[in-house]
C-alpha cells in the first residue's frame, strides 16, 4: 500500500495470461463475471463505465453512474473516472481516476491499480477508505479468483 493519503495503490498477481485478465476486463461479461451483477459500459475513449451494484435503489445511486472511460490501450491499460458511493453524498459529484495496468509475468501477469484524487477532507478521506477495502478486499481477490478459476463471482 502506498502511504500518499491523495491516492490507492495496489499490486494483485495474477496466474494467467494478460489476453485473458483484459477480456475480463474491457468486456461486459467479463466485468459481470467479477465486479457487479449489471454494467453499462461502452468500450471506447469517452464511453460509459458504469459499473451498476444495485439496481433495486433510484437513478444516481446504483453505483458508478456517470463515469467515463479515459484510456484504453489494449492489454496494457484501462482508465476510467469513478465517484464516491451514495453514503458519502457531499463528494459523489465529484471525481477520482483509476488507471488499471497490466504488466507480463513468468506466470502469468501483474495488475496495478491506481485510484488517484482523493482529497484530504474526511470525506475525502472516508472514501479512500471505502475504496481500499472494496478495490483490495472486494474486486481484485474477484478478478483474480474467475481469471485464475474460470468461475463466475455472482
Amino acid at each position: 500500500m502506498h502511504d500518499n493519503t491523495t491516492l490507492i495503490y495496489l499490486e494483485c498477481p495474477i496466474q494467467k495470461d494478460i489476453g485473458a485478465v483484459w477480456k475480463l476486463l474491457s468486456t461486459k461479461e467479463g466485468l459481470k463475471s467479477f465486479f457487479a451483477p449489471d454494467i453499462d459500459v461502452n468500450f471506447k475513449v469517452g464511453g460509459k463505465f458504469e459499473i451498476l451494484f444495485d439496481m433495486d435503489q433510484p437513478a444516481g445511486l446504483r453505483g458508478s453512474e456517470g463515469m467515463i472511460i479515459l484510456n484504453i490501450e489494449p492489454e496494457s491499460m484501462l482508465s476510467f473516472t469513478w465517484n464516491a458511493p451514495p453514503s458519502i453524498p457531499d463528494i459523489r459529484a465529484q471525481m477520482t481516476v483509476v488507471h488499471i495496468y497490466l504488466e507480463p509475468t513468468e506466470d502469468g501477469c501483474l495488475l496495478k491499480l491506481i485510484n488517484s484524487g482523493y482529497g484530504k477532507s474526511e470525506s475525502w478521506q472516508k472514501a479512500r477508505r471505502y475504496f481500499i477495502r472494496a478495490w483490495g478486499d472486494i474486486v481484485l481477490p474477484r478478478l483474480k479468483k474467475v481469471a485464475e478459476e474460470g468461475t463466475h463471482s455472482f
